[in-house]
């Protein structure tokens, strides 16, 4: 039986999403994606029950990117098919509702470090190397590369490094502000992504998804725009019965009990 390209796991709300290519480096073929795309979507319907995502890798690279050694066989047809389906995963993953967390355990290149960028929150190992290096094979990113990680450094330093395709390392990585941290070895990033999403799981789920649509889609608008989206994000809440539940937990002066309701 072939190996699951990608393993899925839940527990106590955390859902952790693992791309299980190592010896292909975890490199996108158009069967991962595709499983990636219905984790993904499996996740986006079950809010209630998975309330923060993990995403990580085994082996010694987060992911190369895409699967060159499939991409050689494809026709042009296939390869705008592949293009378009993994900025569509990205793109997916960054929407859902829950926030999400990139442990990168190692190599992060191209598709792989675009991968990251879509989540949340990212956190590495202290030996990672990551990078845009597309315009050196020909290319260009394709997965939203040029305009997430635009849109988290500025456009002059997000130009000088998908320009040069340069790899960086992590440390310098976290000076940009690609990275919320580095860690020094694999079980300290899984412990320091599991903390964060532990954090954020003592908070009213449903509150904590508003939050986050309110800044994501807040970004990118004029300032009153951003005050309006917040305003409707918040009507969301009002009516929740995890709100009345954090006030009846103040008035009784123990800890909140939500559920996602």
């Amino acid at each position: 039986m072939d190996r699951e390209t990608v393993l899925f796991t839940c527990e106590n709300h955390m859902a952790t999403i693992t791309l299980n290519r190592p010896n292909e480096l975890n490199a996108f073929n158009y069967e991962t994606l595709v499983r990636l795309q219905e984790i993904i979507e499996e996740i986006r319907q079950d809010p209630k029950n998975i309330r923060a995502v993990i995403v990580t890798a085994e082996g010694r690279a987060f992911s190369a990117g895409a699967d060159l050694k499939e991409r050689r066989t494809l026709t042009e047809q296939q390869v705008r098919r592949n293009v378009r389906k993994i900025r569509d995963v990205f793109t997916a993953l960054e929407r859902i509702p829950q926030p999400t967390i990139a442990a990168i355990n190692g190599y992060a290149f191209g598709g792989g470090f675009e991968l990251a960028l879509a989540c949340d929150f990212r956190f590495a190992v202290r030996d990672a190397k990551m990078g845009l290096t597309e315009v050196s094979l020909g290319i260009i990113p394709g997965a939203g590369g040029t305009q997430r990680l635009t849109r988290l450094i500025g456009p002059s330093q997000a130009k000088e490094l998908i320009l040069t395709a340069r790899k960086i390392s992590a440390e310098e990585a976290w000076e940009k502000g690609i990275l919320n941290g580095v860690t020094d070895n694999l079980q300290e990033l899984h412990r320091r992504a599991y903390s964060l999403a532990e954090e954020i799981l003592q908070n009213a789920p449903l509150a904590v998804n508003q939050a986050k649509y309110a800044i994501d889609k807040g970004i990118g608008v004029d300032l009153q725009t951003g005050l309006d989206i917040e305003a409707k994000a918040y009507e969301v809440i009002i009516p929740t019965k995890d709100r009345v539940e954090a006030l009846e937990a103040f008035r009784e002066k123990r800890k909140p009990v939500f559920r996602g309701e």
